[in-house]
Formats: C-alpha cells, structure tokens, sequence
C-alpha cells in the first residue's frame, strides 16, 4: 500500500466513518489524522487498516472497530496532564493515540508477545511516554499509583471495584459493558466529591477481556 493510498484510505475512514458518528472533536480528529493506524495492523490485513471492521489479532483478539476507538477517545477527553491506564494493549495503536493526548501511559496485557511487538512500534513512532507490562488485569490492576481515566479494551460482563479505586477525582473510566448481544459502551466518572456517575454512550460487541469474571448460571 503506498502513501497516497494511505492518506486518502484515513481520509475517507474519517470523513465517511467517524464524522457521521458524531465524533467532531477537533482534537480527537487531529489524533486520527496523524497517527498511522496501518503501522499497528498485522501485515496480512494491512490494506483493511481503515475499513469499518473489527481486524483480527493474534489470540482470538480483535482491534475495535474505528469508530469505537473514535468515541471513546472524544468520550475520554484526555489532557496533557492526564495518566492513563489500559487494560489490553493489542497491537498498540489505542495505546498511541492515548499516549499522543496525555502525560503517560501504562498499559498491560496478558500477551507477551503483544506487549513486546506494541513497544517496538511504538518506539519506532518515537511514542516514549509509554510503560509496557504483561500481566492479567482482568480483576483490576495491582499498583500504587492511581490514575485520570482508564480504558478496557476488552468487554466485562459488569465493572470490578477494583478498577474505580484506581481512579482519581474528575477520572474518567471507558469499559464496553454486558453480555453478547447486549454490550454498552460506558464512561463512568468520579466526581469531585467521589461519587461514581455513568453513562451508556452506544451499543456495540467486542470479545471478553481474558479471565473476566463471569456470572453465576442458575440452574433450575
């Protein structure tokens, strides 16, 4: 695929796609625009790097689909102040628009491998302010520290706490909610006074966050 081809695929994506959804936010379009989503796309589906598909990664995981990953950066409304923590790394290319919008980045993902190829394409886009660790965070993340928004990028049938005491005051939390078919996109935000307020934004479907706690089945 060559340059120009690249350019008018991202142009196209953002004027057909994330336009029409209602994602308007200079700064999130900026994001887009910038940050090459075919340089974090496996080979083999490079030339589908802006299409309206959820592409395949290794491990029965998927990318989500542009428009997603569009709201939920508009949702987020990162600062440069902002420390961020993503629970699934993938391939990297969230984890780069994240690291593109705010002060720092710690992002974990199961894989090893994930965590090891997303640093190298990172760092070959000159995105530093990014750690890289391979864990499962699928209960919550065990740190010190504590941050201003959270991504999951994996579906949880419903939140662990465990994530909102990781959250500051004005944080924000972006987690795709329920069960197939029913999953919402959600921003839960602690407010300055600590409470917790969230939002459905839209409906969509994506693969369970590893080792996710499931609910109990009833027998009768």
């Amino acid at each position: 695929m060559n340059t120009a081809f690249e350019e008018k695929a991202r142009f196209n994506m953002i004027e057909q796609q994330i336009r029409p959804w209602d994602v308007l936010d200079p700064n999130t379009l900026e994001l887009l625009e910038n940050l090459p989503r075919e340089a974090f796309v496996p080979e083999s589906h490079r030339t589908l790097a802006y299409a309206d598909i959820g592409i395949p990664l290794p491990h029965n995981q998927v990318m989500m689909h542009p428009i997603v990953e569009a709201r939920m950066l508009q949702a987020l409304g990162l600062s440069k102040s902002d420390n961020v923590l993503e629970i699934g790394t993938g391939s990297g290319y969230v984890t780069s628009m994240l690291a593109a919008a705010s002060n720092h980045v710690t992002s974990i993902d199961i894989f090893p491998d994930f965590t090891n190829e997303a640093g190298e394409r990172l760092a070959k886009h000159g995105i530093n302010n990014v750690t890289l660790e391979s864990g499962d965070a699928s209960q919550g993340w065990n740190s010190s520290d504590t941050y201003d928004a959270i991504v999951i990028t994996g579906s949880l049938p419903s939140l662990p706490d465990s994530y909102t005491h990781l959250l500051n005051r004005g944080g924000r939390i972006f987690a795709i909610i329920g069960q197939a078919p029913v999953m919402h996109a959600t921003l839960l935000q602690r407010t300055d006074d600590g409470e917790l307020i969230s939002e459905r934004l839209f409906e969509t479907e994506l693969p369970a966050l590893i080792n996710a706690t499931q609910p109990s089945s009833f027998v009768f």
